[in-house]
């Protein structure tokens, strides 16, 4: 692997163990990947938690928890106002009853359950939703770095802004900043924590979808404003990244997971990629 490409484990090392827990970014750091990539968001009562989906079903037992189900045709479904599922229905004591990590075992997402050890399958059902303070408190432990995606689902809790609560985490983990790079699609965000913390790297997010084409002239790409983006590498061709690579950018791609991809990705002057099989990338230390 040529040391000059950062591999970002995407959500943890989420091939083999449960998404944004504790567990798949111990078991990410221990493979040797440069840094962890999760998503942050908010609780109904304004904490953070690393958690990436607006509704609770698929990466918890919360159907079971408060007690409905998610294939019901009666299910209150967003933007209803009761939408149960939803993460940001629920305040942080209610979301610490649940269990995030079983789900994996049962659902076998990447069809990698025979290769773990049966005890550390066992292991994951008491996996917690994290707080992004207990992530951050482990990536200091293990003295490591973390990209913290500032998830925005279009309805935070007011009166919490977002980034400014990320902040305040920041600042009570005592985690250096080199340590940390944030991230979002909601480029005001990063302009906002640009402006409020400089200390921190800054990397746009850019193709959140991906049936839209990128538009090349939009000032995201052509101005000096973001050196840093995290583009959607399904939307991107080996000349675009060379195009943008020549005008100065630093281009980091998600999500990417065959060896294919990564040698023809890597060949195009990447400077980063994230994976969701960071072991077929990266030698265990």
């Amino acid at each position: 692997m040529p040391g000059c490409v950062e591999i970002i484990a995407h959500r943890g090392a989420r091939s083999l163990a449960p998404e944004n827990t504790l567990a798949a970014a111990r078991l990410a750091h221990k493979m040797g990947t440069h840094r962890w990539e999760t998503d942050a968001v908010l609780t109904r009562d304004g904490h953070l938690v690393l958690f990436h989906d607006e509704t609770l079903t698929r990466c918890t037992n919360a159907a079971q928890v408060f007690g409905y189900d998610s294939k019901a045709p009666e299910k209150t479904v967003w933007p209803g106002p009761g939408a149960i599922d939803r993460l940001d229905s629920h305040p942080l004591i209610d979301l610490q009853l649940l269990d995030a990590g079983g789900w994996f075992e049962q659902k076998d997402p990447y069809a990698t359950v025979p290769e773990i050890a049966p005890h550390i399958l066992a292991a994951f059902k008491e996996e917690p939703i994290p707080t992004l303070y207990d992530g951050l408190v482990l990536t200091k432990e293990l003295d490591w770095r973390i990209n913290i995606e500032l998830k925005d689902h279009g309805n935070e809790p007011e009166p919490n802004f977002h980034p400014a609560r990320v902040l305040r985490e920041l600042a009570r983990s005592g985690i250096a900043p080199a340590r940390v790079t944030l991230s979002s699609f909601n480029h005001d965000w990063l302009r906002f924590l640009r402006q409020h913390a400089p200390g921190y790297e800054i990397q746009a997010l850019v193709g959140d979808r991906d049936e839209e084409p990128l538009n090349f002239n939009d000032p995201v790409f052509t101005s000096a404003e973001f050196e840093v983006l995290n583009i959607n590498a399904l939307l991107v061709t080996i000349s675009d990244i060379r195009a943008l690579k020549a005008a100065g950018k630093r281009i980091n791609l998600f999500t990417v997971n065959t060896p294919h991809d990564y040698m023809r990705l890597v060949n195009a002057g990447v400077d980063g990629l994230f994976t969701d099989f960071p072991q077929r990338f990266i030698s265990p230390v």
